[in-house]
């Protein structure tokens, strides 16, 4: 029967898992409070990876996920994290971080930075050890793209996390928004510095200097159509943006973010665009969760992989909270409010995931550090809500507290 099986019937066999498995975990084990659904989709791809169900049922797994079906998961996944990073663009809203410049800048810069410097270093340990760094990959590339792994924030991620908290239209959710939206900024510069391929600078120099020509006269055409037809001409400047900066070397997720990211926000209905993204969540995104589970594969490391995922998730947690903490003391913050600040700022899992996956195409991470970097983005996506929801019933007055 199974021998009879054509392609596109083992696409539906594989979509039917993608869709299913999670959604049963997530509503019958009532997982919300501490796994919220996309958790669930992303360690339910890593399970239905090689590591795992590859190793436990080879035949079932080669019949289900063989190379044909791979590669139509692939294009659908690469669409929908292309839409993502592209809303997470348009989401940024770096006027606001104008009007509060000085403290958004001092605590973007500590929350960024400090988590950087503790990922750098657990990053130059595992150098000391064979098959973590990629072979694409100079020293300072590893070390600098293992570091800015630890230090993201994921922003879209963040703001589903403060709905559920009921916190995302208050003062500190506020707040908390404008540290992130500058911190992806500088997230997405470090990638494009770690790509920087000195074969193809031309070529990348010649993308950045076409964008910056071209973003003026799209950003005029935009103001200029109905909002109906501004939806899909951007999804044209998104494919042309990706396929662009793709071709430069920098990655089409480089593109899809600098897409967004010269977008205002105010062009769309705001509550179109909120169900755009759960909507892209929902529909297609769990597709790049299992795309991204498939890729994990921890048969080399064994558990030194497990072991340098804790040290990476302790490195990323002490180094956020390190870095509010001093923020906080810098500006006068009240007691408790650095620790609710940095512990919602260390919630990784979309951005990460999008993140090493670059530095995995790219050759500058090894299977094994991709899936340490994936486990540390669920284990601090997963502690985020358990550990800040008890904080802010115990200083609720934050929540009410003007920048």
């Amino acid at each position: 029967m199974f021998s009879a099986m054509g392609t596109v019937e083992i696409f539906l066999i594989a979509m039917g898992v993608i869709f299913t498995l999670p959604y049963l975990i997530w509503r019958v084990g009532n997982t919300d409070y501490f796994a919220p659904l996309v958790v669930v989709q992303i360690i339910t791809g890593i399970l239905l990876g090689p590591g795992i169900l590859g190793r436990a049922y080879p035949e079932y797994y080669s019949f289900v996920f063989n190379a044909q079906v791979i590669q139509a998961l692939n294009g659908i996944a690469w669409w929908a994290v292309m839409i993502f990073v592209m809303i997470a663009g348009i989401e940024l809203d770096l006027k606001k971080a104008w009007e509060h410049r000085r403290e958004s800048t001092i605590t973007a810069s500590l929350a960024l930075g400090t988590p950087l410097l503790f990922g750098c270093v657990a990053a130059l340990g595992m150098l000391g050890y064979a098959g973590w760094q990629g072979p694409g990959a100079r020293d300072w590339q590893f070390v600098l793209g293992v570091g800015m792994a630890c230090a993201v924030t994921a922003l879209p991620i963040l703001i589903l996390l403060m709905e559920k908290l009921e916190i995302l239209r208050e003062p500190i959710g506020q707040r908390i928004l404008r540290y992130a939206s500058l911190d992806d900024i500088a997230i997405w510069g470090v990638l494009a510095l770690i790509l920087l391929d000195w074969e193809r600078v031309g070529r990348q120099a010649g993308f950045l200097a076409v964008f910056g020509v071209a973003t003026p006269a799209f950003r005029r055409l935009m103001v200029w159509l109905e909002e109906r037809d501004r939806w899909y001409v951007s999804l044209v400047w998104l494919a042309v943006c990706s396929l662009a900066a793709d071709w430069a070397g920098l990655h089409f997720m480089v593109g899809a973010f600098l897409a967004g990211a010269v977008m205002d926000a105010s062009w769309f209905d705001q509550a179109r665009l909120d169900m755009l993204r759960h909507n892209v969540l929902m529909v297609i995104m769990p597709v790049f969760f299992l795309s991204t589970g498939l890729r994990t594969d921890w048969s080399v490391g064994g558990p030194a992989v497990f072991l340098a995922a804790a040290v990476l998730l302790a490195a990323s947690v002490a180094g956020k909270l390190a870095g509010t903490h001093i923020a906080g003391r810098f500006l006068g913050w009240e007691r408790g409010e650095a620790s609710i600040i940095g512990w919602l700022l260390q919630t990784k899992a979309l951005i990460m995931i999008i993140f090493v996956n670059i530095l995995l195409d790219k050759g500058v991470i090894t299977n094994d550090t991709f899936t340490a970097l994936l486990l540390m983005a669920v284990g601090s996506t997963m502690l985020t809500v358990p550990v800040v929801y008890p904080k802010l019933r115990r200083v609720a007055a934050l929540v009410w507290k003007a920048s």
